[in-house]
């Protein structure tokens, strides 16, 4: 494990969220999703979305997380998570509401060439012990089928399957998505730790 740290994102990480969003897609989905998607979508959108979302969240239970690695000469963000309260996003098709004790996460990154280093483990450990202080009892994220890493990552840490799905439409193809859970206890250890 590489030392590094986590900690809530400021307005001065959205830039550098939105570069590892950006690069992290276009490596991991590039199979994925037709190429001219991935070419055509804007860091400076993105980054000025996740502006907004660490300065302006929906709710005090919306965070944003970013991951560190440091070194003895430098500190570079390797990844970030961000979630909240299971809102339409988190359903499956003509599926009811979620109760409010349960957690969404909308994203999970780590860029690529800084995988495999327990930042996903030392991000997602981070977002539940905020979802247990936030009274969350639940969370689910959704992952698409054909990515096998986050998957095998999630399930790794006891996240699985609830059974809904679902297909996005990115420019006429469809992207079949199915929906992991995981039960948050406050007598556990924190899943990833």
């Amino acid at each position: 494990m590489a030392l590094g740290f986590v900690r809530p994102a400021r307005p001065e990480d959205a830039a550098e969220i939105a570069r590892i969003q950006l690069s992290t897609w276009r490596t991991a989905y590039r199979r994925m999703f037709p190429p001219h998607v991935l070419d055509n979508l804007d860091e400076g959108y993105l980054a000025r979305g996740w502006t907004e979302a660490i300065t302006a969240p929906p709710s005090a239970r919306h965070r944003v997380l970013i991951a560190v690695e440091q070194s003895e000469t430098s500190a570079h963000v390797v990844g970030f998570a961000a979630s909240g309260p299971a809102d339409e996003q988190a359903l499956a098709p003509e599926e009811k509401p979620l109760p409010d004790d349960v957690a969404a996460v909308t994203d999970l990154l780590i860029e690529p060439r800084w995988g495999r280093r327990g930042h996903g483990s030392r991000l997602l450990a981070a977002a539940v012990d905020n979802w247990r202080d936030d009274g969350f009892h639940t969370a689910v994220a959704w992952v698409y089928e054909a990515d096998e890493a986050m998957r095998k990552f999630l399930g790794s840490t006891g996240w699985e399957p609830d059974g809904a799905g679902r297909a996005l439409d990115v420019d006429d193809l469809l992207v079949p998505q199915l929906r992991l859970h995981v039960a948050i206890n406050a007598d556990e250890p924190a899943a990833g730790a």
